[in-house]
Protein backbone atom coordinates (compact mmCIF):
# COMPACT_ATOMS: atom_id res chain seq x y z
CA UNK A 1 0.00 0.00 0.00
CA UNK A 2 1.52 3.55 -1.34
CA UNK A 3 0.62 6.79 -0.57
CA UNK A 4 0.20 8.82 -3.68
CA UNK A 5 0.25 12.63 -1.37
CA UNK A 6 3.87 11.98 -2.39
CA UNK A 7 3.88 11.89 -5.92
CA UNK A 8 6.46 14.43 -8.32
CA UNK A 9 4.34 17.34 -9.68
CA UNK A 10 3.39 16.93 -13.70
CA UNK A 11 4.99 17.91 -16.13
CA UNK A 12 3.28 20.41 -18.31
CA UNK A 13 3.28 17.78 -21.41
CA UNK A 14 1.37 15.66 -19.56
CA UNK A 15 -1.58 18.34 -19.38
CA UNK A 16 -1.37 19.06 -23.23
CA UNK A 17 -2.78 17.50 -26.27
CA UNK A 18 0.16 14.54 -25.56
CA UNK A 19 -1.42 12.70 -23.44
CA UNK A 20 -4.64 12.72 -25.52
CA UNK A 21 -1.95 11.43 -28.44
CA UNK A 22 -1.33 8.58 -26.70
CA UNK A 23 -5.03 8.04 -25.81
CA UNK A 24 -5.74 7.92 -29.69
CA UNK A 25 -2.80 5.72 -30.66
CA UNK A 26 -4.23 3.26 -27.73
CA UNK A 27 -7.77 3.57 -29.52
CA UNK A 28 -6.52 2.86 -32.71
CA UNK A 29 -4.70 -0.58 -31.89
CA UNK A 30 -8.04 -1.67 -29.73
CA UNK A 31 -10.16 -1.32 -33.23
CA UNK A 32 -7.33 -3.26 -34.54
CA UNK A 33 -7.91 -6.18 -32.47
CA UNK A 34 -12.12 -5.80 -32.19
CA UNK A 35 -12.81 -7.89 -35.35
CA UNK A 36 -11.01 -11.11 -33.15
CA UNK A 37 -14.07 -10.87 -30.87
CA UNK A 38 -16.75 -9.47 -32.58
CA UNK A 39 -16.10 -10.27 -36.12
CA UNK A 40 -15.70 -14.14 -34.79
CA UNK A 41 -19.61 -14.38 -35.37
CA UNK A 42 -19.26 -14.01 -39.29
CA UNK A 43 -17.06 -16.81 -39.58
CA UNK A 44 -19.28 -19.55 -37.41
CA UNK A 45 -21.78 -21.12 -39.98
CA UNK A 46 -18.73 -20.48 -43.04
CA UNK A 47 -16.73 -22.53 -40.81
CA UNK A 48 -19.42 -25.26 -40.02
CA UNK A 49 -20.77 -25.43 -43.76
CA UNK A 50 -17.49 -26.29 -44.57
CA UNK A 51 -16.18 -29.19 -42.17
CA UNK A 52 -19.37 -29.87 -40.22
CA UNK A 53 -17.80 -29.49 -36.67
CA UNK A 54 -21.32 -28.24 -35.12
CA UNK A 55 -22.01 -24.77 -33.49
CA UNK A 56 -21.33 -25.71 -30.00
CA UNK A 57 -17.25 -26.86 -31.29
CA UNK A 58 -16.66 -24.27 -33.28
CA UNK A 59 -17.87 -22.03 -30.50
CA UNK A 60 -15.67 -23.68 -27.69
CA UNK A 61 -13.11 -21.43 -30.36
CA UNK A 62 -14.89 -18.49 -29.23
CA UNK A 63 -14.46 -19.03 -25.08
CA UNK A 64 -11.26 -20.40 -25.68
CA UNK A 65 -9.92 -17.59 -26.88
CA UNK A 66 -11.77 -14.84 -24.48
CA UNK A 67 -10.49 -17.04 -21.27
CA UNK A 68 -6.73 -16.69 -22.71
CA UNK A 69 -7.18 -13.11 -23.48
CA UNK A 70 -9.06 -12.08 -20.43
CA UNK A 71 -7.14 -14.48 -17.52
CA UNK A 72 -3.59 -13.56 -18.98
CA UNK A 73 -4.36 -9.77 -18.81
CA UNK A 74 -2.65 -9.43 -15.30
CA UNK A 75 0.34 -10.91 -16.19
CA UNK A 76 0.75 -9.32 -19.67
CA UNK A 77 -0.12 -5.99 -17.56
CA UNK A 78 2.77 -6.90 -14.61
CA UNK A 79 5.44 -6.27 -17.77
CA UNK A 80 3.22 -3.30 -18.63
CA UNK A 81 3.51 -1.88 -14.84
CA UNK A 82 7.50 -2.32 -14.48
CA UNK A 83 8.34 -2.32 -18.61
CA UNK A 84 6.10 0.27 -20.17
CA UNK A 85 3.50 -0.48 -22.71
CA UNK A 86 5.46 -0.48 -26.51
CA UNK A 87 7.48 -4.37 -26.03
CA UNK A 88 4.26 -5.74 -24.81
CA UNK A 89 2.03 -3.78 -27.93
CA UNK A 90 4.30 -5.27 -30.29
CA UNK A 91 4.12 -8.76 -29.16
CA UNK A 92 0.33 -8.95 -28.92
CA UNK A 93 0.30 -7.19 -32.67
CA UNK A 94 2.64 -10.52 -33.73
CA UNK A 95 0.32 -12.96 -31.68
CA UNK A 96 -2.82 -11.38 -33.67
CA UNK A 97 -1.77 -11.49 -36.80
CA UNK A 98 -0.19 -15.34 -36.45
CA UNK A 99 -3.29 -16.17 -35.11
CA UNK A 100 -5.78 -15.23 -38.14
CA UNK A 101 -3.54 -16.60 -40.48
CA UNK A 102 -3.12 -20.13 -38.37
CA UNK A 103 -7.14 -20.03 -38.47
CA UNK A 104 -7.00 -19.43 -42.50
CA UNK A 105 -5.24 -23.17 -42.38
CA UNK A 106 -7.18 -25.14 -39.51
CA UNK A 107 -8.64 -28.07 -41.04
CA UNK A 108 -8.94 -29.64 -37.46
CA UNK A 109 -10.79 -28.51 -34.58
CA UNK A 110 -7.30 -28.62 -32.43
CA UNK A 111 -5.99 -25.92 -34.78
CA UNK A 112 -8.81 -23.60 -34.54
CA UNK A 113 -8.42 -23.87 -31.17
CA UNK A 114 -4.77 -23.15 -31.17
CA UNK A 115 -5.48 -20.30 -33.17
CA UNK A 116 -8.05 -19.20 -30.68
CA UNK A 117 -4.86 -19.46 -28.13
CA UNK A 118 -2.53 -17.50 -30.02
CA UNK A 119 -5.07 -15.12 -30.72
CA UNK A 120 -6.55 -14.34 -26.73
CA UNK A 121 -2.93 -13.98 -25.81
CA UNK A 122 -2.32 -11.15 -28.31
CA UNK A 123 -6.05 -9.25 -27.82
CA UNK A 124 -5.12 -9.31 -24.30
CA UNK A 125 -1.43 -7.75 -24.29
CA UNK A 126 -3.26 -5.21 -27.03
CA UNK A 127 -6.53 -4.49 -24.78
CA UNK A 128 -4.79 -4.95 -21.20
CA UNK A 129 -1.73 -2.66 -22.13
CA UNK A 130 -4.26 0.20 -23.99
CA UNK A 131 -6.78 0.49 -21.01
CA UNK A 132 -3.88 0.66 -18.50
CA UNK A 133 -2.23 3.27 -20.09
CA UNK A 134 -5.05 4.91 -20.18
CA UNK A 135 -6.43 5.07 -16.44
CA UNK A 136 -2.64 6.63 -15.39
CA UNK A 137 -2.47 9.21 -18.35
CA UNK A 138 -6.11 9.98 -17.18
CA UNK A 139 -6.45 10.15 -13.45
CA UNK A 140 -9.08 13.05 -13.97
CA UNK A 141 -11.20 11.47 -16.83
CA UNK A 142 -11.06 7.87 -15.71
CA UNK A 143 -14.55 7.35 -17.21
CA UNK A 144 -13.92 8.86 -20.45
CA UNK A 145 -10.31 7.63 -21.23
CA UNK A 146 -10.95 4.31 -20.47
CA UNK A 147 -14.43 4.43 -22.51
CA UNK A 148 -12.86 6.25 -25.21
CA UNK A 149 -10.61 3.15 -25.61
CA UNK A 150 -12.47 0.28 -24.80
CA UNK A 151 -14.50 2.65 -27.49
CA UNK A 152 -12.18 1.30 -29.95
CA UNK A 153 -12.88 -2.21 -29.26
CA UNK A 154 -16.01 -1.99 -29.44
CA UNK A 155 -16.30 0.30 -32.85
CA UNK A 156 -13.43 -0.98 -34.33
CA UNK A 157 -15.23 -3.97 -35.46
CA UNK A 158 -18.05 -1.22 -37.39
CA UNK A 159 -15.93 -0.37 -40.17
CA UNK A 160 -14.86 -3.95 -41.06
CA UNK A 161 -17.98 -5.96 -41.00
CA UNK A 162 -19.20 -5.71 -44.69
CA UNK A 163 -15.82 -5.87 -45.35
CA UNK A 164 -15.30 -9.03 -43.88
CA UNK A 165 -19.13 -10.24 -44.56
CA UNK A 166 -18.07 -9.29 -48.56
CA UNK A 167 -14.81 -11.00 -48.54
CA UNK A 168 -16.04 -14.38 -47.05
CA UNK A 169 -18.78 -14.43 -49.45
CA UNK A 170 -16.92 -13.49 -52.50
CA UNK A 171 -13.49 -15.43 -51.75
CA UNK A 172 -14.48 -17.81 -48.78
CA UNK A 173 -13.84 -17.35 -44.64
CA UNK A 174 -9.99 -18.04 -45.49
CA UNK A 175 -8.92 -15.44 -47.07
CA UNK A 176 -10.80 -12.89 -44.78
CA UNK A 177 -8.81 -14.50 -41.67
CA UNK A 178 -5.39 -14.03 -43.52
CA UNK A 179 -6.09 -10.84 -45.24
CA UNK A 180 -7.59 -8.80 -42.48
CA UNK A 181 -4.97 -10.84 -39.80
CA UNK A 182 -1.79 -9.56 -41.54
CA UNK A 183 -3.04 -6.10 -42.21
CA UNK A 184 -4.57 -5.68 -38.29
CA UNK A 185 -1.42 -6.76 -36.81
CA UNK A 186 0.68 -4.68 -39.31
CA UNK A 187 -1.03 -0.71 -37.74
CA UNK A 188 -0.53 -2.36 -34.43
CA UNK A 189 3.37 -3.14 -34.58
CA UNK A 190 3.65 0.41 -36.14
CA UNK A 191 1.65 2.40 -33.54
CA UNK A 192 3.65 0.36 -30.32
CA UNK A 193 6.59 1.95 -31.76
CA UNK A 194 4.78 5.39 -30.31
CA UNK A 195 3.08 4.42 -27.37
CA UNK A 196 4.52 5.43 -23.82
CA UNK A 197 3.61 5.59 -19.89
CA UNK A 198 3.83 9.32 -18.24
CA UNK A 199 6.88 9.90 -16.78
CA UNK A 200 5.52 11.85 -13.86
CA UNK A 201 2.05 11.47 -11.70
CA UNK A 202 -0.74 13.74 -12.96
CA UNK A 203 -2.72 16.06 -10.57
CA UNK A 204 -5.15 14.31 -8.02
CA UNK A 205 -8.65 15.04 -9.35
CA UNK A 206 -10.57 17.57 -6.76
CA UNK A 207 -12.59 14.97 -4.13
CA UNK A 208 -16.22 14.82 -5.15
CA UNK A 209 -19.19 13.45 -2.55
CA UNK A 210 -20.17 10.73 -5.93
CA UNK A 211 -16.89 9.90 -7.28
CA UNK A 212 -15.04 9.00 -4.55
CA UNK A 213 -11.17 7.90 -5.35
CA UNK A 214 -8.71 6.56 -3.11
CA UNK A 215 -5.47 8.29 -2.28
CA UNK A 216 -3.80 5.21 -1.15
CA UNK A 217 -1.90 2.50 -4.24
CA UNK A 218 -2.94 -0.61 -3.62
CA UNK A 219 -0.59 -3.60 -4.71
CA UNK A 220 -2.27 -6.61 -6.36
CA UNK A 221 -1.68 -8.66 -3.36
CA UNK A 222 -3.74 -6.19 -1.42
CA UNK A 223 -6.64 -5.90 -3.87
CA UNK A 224 -6.93 -9.76 -4.49
CA UNK A 225 -7.63 -9.63 -0.35
CA UNK A 226 -10.68 -7.07 -0.03
CA UNK A 227 -14.16 -7.96 -0.21
CA UNK A 228 -14.93 -5.18 -2.72
CA UNK A 229 -12.85 -6.47 -5.54
CA UNK A 230 -14.17 -10.03 -5.12
CA UNK A 231 -18.24 -8.41 -5.32
CA UNK A 232 -17.09 -6.35 -8.47
CA UNK A 233 -15.84 -9.29 -9.83
CA UNK A 234 -19.43 -11.11 -9.47
CA UNK A 235 -20.80 -8.21 -10.84
CA UNK A 236 -18.79 -8.08 -14.17
CA UNK A 237 -19.45 -11.58 -14.60
CA UNK A 238 -23.21 -11.27 -14.53
CA UNK A 239 -23.11 -8.35 -17.40
CA UNK A 240 -20.34 -9.50 -19.08
CA UNK A 241 -22.22 -13.26 -19.83
CA UNK A 242 -25.03 -11.60 -21.46
CA UNK A 243 -23.18 -9.76 -23.76
CA UNK A 244 -20.25 -12.50 -25.37
CA UNK A 245 -23.27 -14.97 -25.56
CA UNK A 246 -24.85 -12.01 -27.63
CA UNK A 247 -22.41 -11.09 -29.07
CA UNK A 248 -21.14 -14.99 -30.15
CA UNK A 249 -24.45 -16.34 -31.19
CA UNK A 250 -26.18 -13.03 -32.91
CA UNK A 251 -25.50 -14.92 -36.28
CA UNK A 252 -27.13 -18.37 -35.31
CA UNK A 253 -29.95 -16.27 -33.48
CA UNK A 254 -30.98 -14.66 -36.42
CA UNK A 255 -30.54 -17.72 -39.15
CA UNK A 256 -32.64 -19.66 -36.15
CA UNK A 257 -35.31 -16.51 -35.77
CA UNK A 258 -35.10 -16.74 -39.87
CA UNK A 259 -34.78 -13.43 -39.81
CA UNK A 260 -30.95 -12.95 -41.31
CA UNK A 261 -31.54 -11.72 -44.74
CA UNK A 262 -35.06 -9.99 -43.98
CA UNK A 263 -34.24 -6.68 -45.45
CA UNK A 264 -34.43 -3.68 -43.04
CA UNK A 265 -34.58 -0.11 -43.88
CA UNK A 266 -33.11 2.62 -41.24
CA UNK A 267 -32.48 6.24 -41.44
CA UNK A 268 -32.15 5.79 -45.63
CA UNK A 269 -29.86 2.56 -44.92
CA UNK A 270 -31.25 -0.78 -46.45
CA UNK A 271 -29.65 -4.21 -45.66
CA UNK A 272 -29.84 -7.80 -44.63
CA UNK A 273 -31.22 -7.50 -40.69
CA UNK A 274 -28.13 -9.39 -39.63
CA UNK A 275 -25.42 -7.31 -41.49
CA UNK A 276 -27.63 -4.39 -40.10
CA UNK A 277 -27.70 -5.62 -36.34
CA UNK A 278 -24.34 -6.20 -36.47
CA UNK A 279 -22.92 -2.71 -37.87
CA UNK A 280 -25.23 -1.12 -35.74
CA UNK A 281 -24.61 -3.13 -32.77
CA UNK A 282 -20.74 -2.09 -33.09
CA UNK A 283 -21.60 1.73 -33.63
CA UNK A 284 -23.23 1.93 -30.53
CA UNK A 285 -21.05 -0.25 -28.48
CA UNK A 286 -18.31 1.97 -29.37
CA UNK A 287 -20.67 5.29 -28.47
CA UNK A 288 -21.56 4.06 -25.52
CA UNK A 289 -18.36 3.14 -24.15
CA UNK A 290 -16.81 7.06 -23.45
CA UNK A 291 -20.32 8.43 -23.24
CA UNK A 292 -21.70 6.32 -20.13
CA UNK A 293 -17.73 6.74 -19.35
CA UNK A 294 -18.11 10.42 -19.29
CA UNK A 295 -21.64 9.81 -16.98
CA UNK A 296 -19.84 8.26 -14.86
CA UNK A 297 -17.62 10.81 -14.30
CA UNK A 298 -20.57 13.22 -12.95
CA UNK A 299 -22.80 11.29 -11.56
CA UNK A 300 -21.06 8.61 -10.14
CA UNK A 301 -19.74 4.58 -11.29
CA UNK A 302 -22.65 2.95 -9.38
CA UNK A 303 -25.70 5.24 -10.81
CA UNK A 304 -24.52 4.80 -14.28
CA UNK A 305 -24.76 0.91 -13.45
CA UNK A 306 -27.42 1.09 -12.57
CA UNK A 307 -28.65 3.11 -15.57
CA UNK A 308 -26.82 0.79 -17.99
CA UNK A 309 -27.86 -2.73 -16.66
CA UNK A 310 -31.38 -1.80 -15.96
CA UNK A 311 -31.75 -0.69 -19.74
CA UNK A 312 -29.53 -3.80 -20.71
CA UNK A 313 -32.21 -6.55 -18.89
CA UNK A 314 -35.39 -4.37 -20.61
CA UNK A 315 -33.52 -5.30 -24.19
CA UNK A 316 -33.37 -8.76 -23.85
CA UNK A 317 -36.77 -8.83 -22.30
CA UNK A 318 -37.79 -7.30 -25.60
CA UNK A 319 -35.97 -9.67 -27.70
CA UNK A 320 -37.27 -12.70 -25.95
CA UNK A 321 -40.51 -11.70 -26.93
CA UNK A 322 -40.48 -9.41 -30.18
CA UNK A 323 -36.88 -10.44 -31.35
CA UNK A 324 -38.88 -12.33 -34.45
CA UNK A 325 -39.30 -8.81 -35.62
CA UNK A 326 -36.35 -7.98 -37.70
CA UNK A 327 -36.43 -4.39 -37.39
CA UNK A 328 -37.22 -4.93 -33.67
CA UNK A 329 -34.19 -7.36 -33.49
CA UNK A 330 -31.86 -4.86 -34.80
CA UNK A 331 -32.80 -1.87 -32.93
CA UNK A 332 -32.98 -4.29 -29.55
CA UNK A 333 -29.60 -5.54 -30.28
CA UNK A 334 -28.49 -2.09 -31.06
CA UNK A 335 -29.35 -0.60 -27.52
CA UNK A 336 -28.52 -3.42 -25.83
CA UNK A 337 -24.50 -3.41 -27.00
CA UNK A 338 -25.15 0.59 -26.39
CA UNK A 339 -25.25 -0.09 -22.81
CA UNK A 340 -23.66 -3.00 -22.37
CA UNK A 341 -19.79 -2.02 -23.60
CA UNK A 342 -19.90 0.27 -20.81
CA UNK A 343 -18.81 -2.28 -18.45
CA UNK A 344 -15.20 -1.85 -20.27
CA UNK A 345 -15.20 1.70 -19.15
CA UNK A 346 -17.25 2.15 -15.76
CA UNK A 347 -14.68 -1.30 -14.33
CA UNK A 348 -11.58 -0.31 -15.20
CA UNK A 349 -12.53 3.49 -13.63
CA UNK A 350 -13.95 1.89 -10.47
CA UNK A 351 -10.75 -0.31 -9.98
CA UNK A 352 -8.26 2.56 -10.63
CA UNK A 353 -10.55 5.16 -8.12
CA UNK A 354 -11.18 2.39 -5.54
CA UNK A 355 -7.12 0.86 -5.89
CA UNK A 356 -5.25 3.65 -7.15
CA UNK A 357 -2.92 4.51 -10.09
CA UNK A 358 0.36 3.05 -9.70
CA UNK A 359 -1.09 -0.32 -10.40
CA UNK A 360 -3.83 0.53 -12.44
CA UNK A 361 -2.90 -1.91 -15.51
CA UNK A 362 -2.00 -4.98 -12.87
CA UNK A 363 -5.27 -4.37 -10.99
CA UNK A 364 -7.47 -3.66 -13.63
CA UNK A 365 -5.81 -6.72 -15.49
CA UNK A 366 -7.23 -8.79 -12.84
CA UNK A 367 -10.86 -7.32 -12.22
CA UNK A 368 -10.78 -7.95 -16.50
CA UNK A 369 -10.50 -11.67 -15.87
CA UNK A 370 -14.24 -11.45 -14.96
CA UNK A 371 -15.18 -11.39 -18.55
CA UNK A 372 -12.92 -14.64 -19.15
CA UNK A 373 -15.01 -16.32 -16.68
CA UNK A 374 -18.05 -15.25 -18.03
CA UNK A 375 -17.28 -16.57 -21.42
CA UNK A 376 -17.40 -20.23 -20.07
CA UNK A 377 -21.25 -19.75 -20.00
CA UNK A 378 -21.34 -18.88 -23.95
CA UNK A 379 -21.21 -22.34 -25.31
CA UNK A 380 -23.47 -23.72 -22.32
CA UNK A 381 -25.94 -21.10 -24.10
CA UNK A 382 -26.24 -23.09 -27.33
CA UNK A 383 -27.11 -25.65 -25.42
CA UNK A 384 -29.88 -24.25 -23.40
CA UNK A 385 -31.19 -22.69 -26.89
CA UNK A 386 -31.22 -26.19 -28.41
CA UNK A 387 -33.25 -27.76 -25.62
CA UNK A 388 -35.03 -24.75 -24.40
CA UNK A 389 -34.94 -21.55 -27.27
CA UNK A 390 -33.48 -18.69 -27.50
CA UNK A 391 -36.29 -17.37 -25.19
CA UNK A 392 -35.18 -19.08 -22.23
CA UNK A 393 -31.00 -17.91 -23.05
CA UNK A 394 -32.74 -14.24 -22.75
CA UNK A 395 -34.70 -14.85 -19.92
CA UNK A 396 -31.73 -15.52 -18.01
CA UNK A 397 -29.79 -12.70 -19.17
CA UNK A 398 -32.70 -10.53 -17.74
CA UNK A 399 -32.29 -12.01 -14.47
CA UNK A 400 -28.58 -11.59 -14.36
CA UNK A 401 -28.65 -8.03 -15.53
CA UNK A 402 -31.45 -7.12 -13.13
CA UNK A 403 -29.55 -8.38 -10.18
CA UNK A 404 -26.62 -6.57 -11.17
CA UNK A 405 -28.51 -3.08 -11.58
CA UNK A 406 -30.07 -3.21 -7.69
CA UNK A 407 -26.33 -4.98 -6.98
CA UNK A 408 -24.16 -1.76 -8.37
CA UNK A 409 -26.37 1.04 -5.90
CA UNK A 410 -27.05 -1.56 -2.90
CA UNK A 411 -24.06 -3.16 -2.40
CA UNK A 412 -20.67 -1.72 -4.38
CA UNK A 413 -21.99 2.09 -3.77
CA UNK A 414 -21.99 1.40 0.04
CA UNK A 415 -19.13 -0.80 0.39
CA UNK A 416 -16.43 1.06 -2.33
CA UNK A 417 -17.30 4.18 -0.17
CA UNK A 418 -16.35 2.56 3.01
CA UNK A 419 -13.52 0.91 1.93
CA UNK A 420 -11.92 4.35 0.85
CA UNK A 421 -12.86 6.57 3.46
CA UNK A 422 -11.94 3.75 6.29
CA UNK A 423 -8.40 2.88 4.63
CA UNK A 424 -7.44 6.23 4.20
CA UNK A 425 -8.61 7.30 7.47
CA UNK A 426 -6.37 3.99 8.74
CA UNK A 427 -3.59 6.05 6.82
CA UNK A 428 -3.88 9.58 7.81
CA UNK A 429 -4.45 9.16 11.61
CA UNK A 430 -1.64 7.79 12.60
CA UNK A 431 0.20 10.66 10.52
CA UNK A 432 -1.27 13.00 12.18
CA UNK A 433 -0.58 11.86 15.65
CA UNK A 434 3.72 11.59 14.25
CA UNK A 435 2.85 15.05 13.67
CA UNK A 436 1.56 16.13 17.24
CA UNK A 437 3.89 14.08 18.83
CA UNK A 438 7.05 16.01 16.96
CA UNK A 439 5.08 18.95 17.91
Amino acid sequence: MVSSTEATPPVQAQSSGFRWLQLAMGIICMAMIANLQYGWTLFVDPIDAKFHWGRTAIQLAFTIFVVTETWLVPVEAWFVDKYGPRLVIMFGAVMISLAWVLNSYADSLTLLYAGAVIGGIGAGAVYGTCVGNALKWFPDRRGLAAGATAAGFGAGAALTVVPIASMIASSGYQSAFFTFGIGQGLIVFALAIFLRPPTHAAPARKKQLNLPQSKIDYTPPQVLRTPIFWIMYLVFVMVASGGLMTAAQIAPIAHDFKIANEPVSLAGFQMAALTFAISLDRIFDGFGRPVFGWISDTIGREHTMFIAFGTAALMLLTLANYGHNPIVFVLATAVYFGVFGEIYSLFPATSGDTFGSKYAATNNGMLYTAKGTASLLVPLASLVSAKYGWQAVFVIGVALNATAALMALFVIKPLRRAFILGKEAAVTQPAAQDVRTTA
